[in-house]
């Protein structure tokens, strides 16, 4: 899919509806933002619950509790 969008002067855009539809992207949605080097990758950023189990291979139970406590004073949901 191809999309054109025009950036207004505060630096804001909008993502075609299609796009927010097809990944979950809702008012108040977090999205985080990647330079990935010829361009800006915008995708949304997971919830708690989304992650919640995903890291039991890579991490112990002390250090997923800190990356839980850190990412739950970032989410507004």
């Amino acid at each position: 899919m191809y999309s054109e969008v025009v950036v207004t002067r505060k630096g804001q855009t909008t993502i075609p509806a299609e796009l927010r539809v097809k990944y979950g992207i809702a008012e108040g949605s977090r999205l985080e933002v990647v330079d990935v080097g010829d361009g800006v990758l915008f995708r949304p950023v997971k919830s708690t619950v989304d992650l919640a189990g995903s890291g039991a291979r890579f991490a112990t139970v002390e250090e997923m509790k800190k990356v839980l406590d850190r990412l739950r004073d970032l989410d507004v949901c």
